[in-house]
């Protein structure tokens, strides 16, 4: 079962500054009482951006510059603490449709390439330089060339690493693991249909 097959990714980033920004940061466990994932994306990062009493306070998802953002931006090992899936749900209900950052946790890693949202790495340096852009110019476009591992912004380019066999997976419409194991479902019941202990 092939899905949309992901090669780039285009949009205006947001960035969201800090090392180790964990997953109860990014959801908090209190808004994960839900039967679906829908809604999620108005809780993200949500004790950083809301007071106590619920008003906005200084937070890049607050400023009005970055609003429509679809590329997050972040620093070393985004996502780590605990493996829960509703934090690469929260930001693709947000709007986000790639995330880029210097590394990430592993599980964090997983879940959202199974959600088709790309996370790429790059140096701190190149961070940096697309994080300044995006500061100077909230409207510029960058793109994210998943094929060739790169990402193009202002006129630069910089190297962006993910690991093949999560570019393969997105490249090659095949990063939903459920569709590929639904998709072997004829397989299994031919096989089963000839073991004689598996007769009804």
């Amino acid at each position: 079962m092939s899905l949309a097959k992901i090669t780039t990714v285009t949009g205006r980033g947001v960035h969201v500054p800090g090392n180790d920004i964990d997953t109860d940061r990014i959801i908090p466990a209190r808004f994960m009482k839900c039967v679906t994932f829908d809604g999620l994306g108005e809780f993200l990062f949500h004790d950083v951006r809301k007071s106590p009493a619920g008003a906005d306070q200084p937070h890049p998802l607050n400023d009005p510059r970055f609003q429509g953002g679809t590329i997050l931006l972040s620093g070393a090992n985004f996502g780590c603490g605990s493996s829960r899936e509703h934090a690469p749900q929260a930001l693709q209900k947000h709007g986000f449709r790639a995330v880029i950052a210097e590394s990430f946790a592993e599980i964090f890693f997983g879940n959202c390439i199974a959600l088709g949202l790309p996370c790429l790495s790059v140096s701190r340096d190149d961070l940096r330089k697309i994080a300044a852009a995006v500061d100077s110019r909230p409207d510029m476009e960058i793109t994210i060339d998943i094929a060739k591992g790169e990402i193009r912004f202002a006129g630069q380019t910089a190297k962006a690493a993910l690991r093949e066999s999560a570019r393969a997976a997105l490249v090659g419409g095949r990063w939903d693991a459920i569709g590929d194991l639904l998709e072997g479902v004829g397989d299994v019941k031919r096989v089963a249909a000839r073991l004689p202990y598996l007769a009804v």
